[in-house]
């Protein structure tokens, strides 16, 4: 492999790049402004930035948001519904759950209008066979009306095709050969399991967002190719691994959630070199943070994300959970006079105070800043200058007359709050799922999430911190460093006694072999090809699933009742030998995995000091929850030695983010230029 492999991660303010060189080892990276009009734009600034020359690139791997913002801001393609004969209104009845379950209001808007969901006579029933033949002129008629009407997208979605694909794929034919594109989504072929609601929401959303997709990546292939780019371009998708632009949108749905994705998939890496396989991923930006589970080096994946109401996507993706606590979080004090952080932000204008771009609402940053642990001699000169003065006003104003607070007691009150919501966070995906958090590493990254890590650590008694050489730029990283990877699924929902053994082993094997096809046809060089099963089981008239782990294609029936049993006793400490087992769907991912990439180039060599103290930048006064103000030196990460230790208080500043190491915590800094911390009890 020659030249320098790029991950370019675009964010809602920011796009990050980081550019490695498996050869020469050389690392450069890139932070500009996105280009919300056009992230292709920003994608290319990136390059440029970072003084990469596009003729000597080997590969781009891009991550992208522009699924996920279409889906969420509306702004989708116009898109045609075909369905069975009285399920026009499946994708709008939905489930029995509602906006607002406590109110006597609520709506919500299906992505496709009840005038462009149309019908066709045909029938399956639930073991695949054929009650109503397929109407072909019904279906070729309906296609005809849904273009009259403006369609640029459309979908194919009957009655437990999941089990039977026949009359899809026949309609499928017909439509394609009256529709001017190739934007036509069987739901079959998108999601084959059970559950009409979200297979066929999820085969909305796809065909929602395929042309917006198509659209982008053909400008970003065509200006990458204006610039002399001639090799691969590879997209992130929602499940952690890559994809080759040439048929991203194919399956567009899989690319909504890149963003976290990619970030995951970076602290997995980083977490197998480094020797801590077991990972509790907490990523804190400027608007949210995002929290994941990584065990034994694999991130959790799930197929039940719920992007808003009404919008079930049921594609496996890193099963990553969300909150709106991020710096620029706005505190204020609610109706019944409580204090709130978030999650309405401040966003990048006008930002927090301190960043001196109108912005009159006390964050989160703000609090940290007033506290010491972020650099006022940075901060407060960004735009224009805004004093300490100001801050103080704003915190007691707004937050501190209400609660009997003065500015450092509304300072420590809004981080504590906001330490509180995001312990919260990671326990929904340890503790709520059966998981011991004093089990796991934290994995500290994004521009803020350094900064809470310690305190959260504390508050959960996990004991110790991993804070990467690039925390910044982690999801950048992730691009890099992410395998191929193709999921897929199918409905078996057969009672393990009678249970057909060679079918489960047909239907792992024709999984395996359909991914591999894919891989193939992609085109990208890979060193090895992976294989990971997994089943999801129920006790028979339950509906709660559980995901277990299938060691090979020749599981048998016997392995499988134990794998659930193990599962059950360990989710809820409940044993049930009275029910039986329900094997519900198989999973299988292929992983194409890629060449391994250097970490330890990540923060260069030279420039280091030759002990700590040559990395010590200044000292100064910073709060902390345990000992309050307290003289605290502050270091500056890109000069610490390798092989650095020493213990808090402590500051460590870099380029793109700020480092708290709380007092009683030593941190040791790795051959991989990570920083371990050992958190004090």
């Amino acid at each position: 492999m020659t030249g320098s492999i790029v991950g370019i991660d675009v964010g809602g303010t920011f796009t990050d790049l980081i550019a490695i060189d498996p050869v020469t080892r050389a690392v450069r990276v890139a932070k500009v402004p996105t280009t919300v009009e056009n992230q292709a734009f920003g994608v290319l600034n990136a390059i440029k930035a970072s003084g990469d020359d596009p003729t000597a690139l080997s590969a781009v791997v891009h991550g992208t948001t522009t699924t996920t913002n279409a889906l969420l801001e509306r702004k989708i393609a116009r898109c045609g519904l075909i369905t069975t004969k009285g399920f026009r209104d499946s994708l709008e009845l939905g489930r029995r759950t509602r906006p607002t379950p406590y109110g006597l209001t609520g709506q919500f808007r299906p992505l496709i209008p009840r005038e462009l969901r149309a019908e066709v006579p045909e029938r399956m029933d639930a073991d695949g066979k054929v009650v109503t033949p397929l109407d072909e002129a019904a279906v070729a008629q309906a296609a005809e009306a849904l273009l009259a009407q403006g369609c640029e997208a459309v979908v194919i979605h009957f009655l437990h095709s999941y089990i039977n694909q026949a009359h899809e794929r026949r309609a499928g034919e017909i439509v394609r050969g009256i529709w001017p594109n190739g934007y036509v989504t069987l739901g079959s072929a998108i999601l084959s399991e059970y559950r009409e609601y979200e297979r066929g929401v999820t085969a909305a959303v796809n065909a929602s967002v395929q042309p917006v997709l198509h659209r982008y990546i053909e400008r970003l292939r065509d200006e990458l190719k204006s610039k002399g780019f001639a090799h691969e371009l590879l997209v992130m998708q929602g499940n952690g691994g890559t994809v080759s632009s040439r048929i991203v949108a194919e399956a567009a749905v899989n690319t909504v959630m890149s963003g976290p994705a990619s970030g995951v998939m970076a602290a997995a890496y980083t977490g197998r070199q480094a020797g801590y396989p077991d990972l509790i991923t907490y990523d804190m930006g400027g608007t949210s943070s995002d929290v994941g589970l990584i065990q034994g080096g694999v991130p959790r994946v799930s197929a039940e994300l719920e992007l808003e109401y009404a919008m079930p996507i049921h594609v496996p993706m890193v099963d990553v959970h969300t909150i709106g606590a991020g710096g620029g979080s706005i505190a204020h004090i609610d109706d019944s006079g409580m204090l709130r952080v978030g999650p309405e932000s401040a966003g990048a204008k006008p930002g927090p105070i301190c960043y001196g771009r109108g912005g009159t609402r006390p964050t989160i940053t703000d609090a940290n800043l007033f506290l010491g642990r972020l650099n006022p001699k940075g901060l407060l000169a960004v735009d224009s200058p805004v004093s300490m003065r100001t801050i103080a006003d704003a915190l007691v104003g707004q937050v501190g007359k209400a609660l009997g607070l003065d500015a450092e007691g509304s300072a420590a009150a809004i981080v504590r709050v906001a330490n509180d919501k995001m312990a919260g966070a990671v326990r929904m995906v340890s503790l709520a799922k059966g998981h011991d958090p004093r089990d796991f590493a934290l994995f500290a990254f994004g521009g803020a999430g350094p900064l809470h890590a310690a305190a959260l650590a504390r508050e959960l008694g996990i004991p110790r911190l991993l804070i990467p050489a690039r925390p910044g730029i982690t999801n950048a990283l992730g691009c890099v460093v992410a395998d191929l990877r193709h999921d897929y699924v199918n409905t078996i929902n057969k009672p393990l006694p009678a249970l057909d053994m060679g079918l489960v082993k047909r239907t792992l094997e024709a999984q395996i072999a359909e991914g591999r096809a894919t891989i193939q046809r992609e085109g990208v060089a890979v060193d090895a090809i992976a294989v990971i099963h997994e089943a999801d089981m129920q006790f028979q008239g339950q509906s709660h699933i559980l995901t277990v782990a299938l060691p090979s294609v020749d599981v048998t029936r016997e392995a499988l009742h134990q794998a659930f049993a193990d599962a059950y006793w360990k989710r809820f400490e409940v044993a049930l030998p009275e029910i039986r087992p329900v094997l519900v769907n198989l999973h299988t991912a292929v992983i194409g995995r890629r060449p391994a990439l250097p970490l330890d180039a990540l923060l260069p060599a030279e420039g280091r000091a030759r002990d700590v103290d040559g990395a010590l930048v200044e000292r100064r006064k910073v709060w902390f929850a345990e000992g309050g103000w307290q003289e605290t030196a502050v270091y500056r990460r890109e000069k610490l030695p390798a092989g650095a230790a020493f213990e808090g208080p402590a500051i460590v500043e870099q380029l793109d983010c700020t480092i708290v190491i709380e007092p009683g915590d030593r941190v040791e800094a790795d051959r991989f230029a990570n920083l371990v911390v050992s958190v004090g009890s």
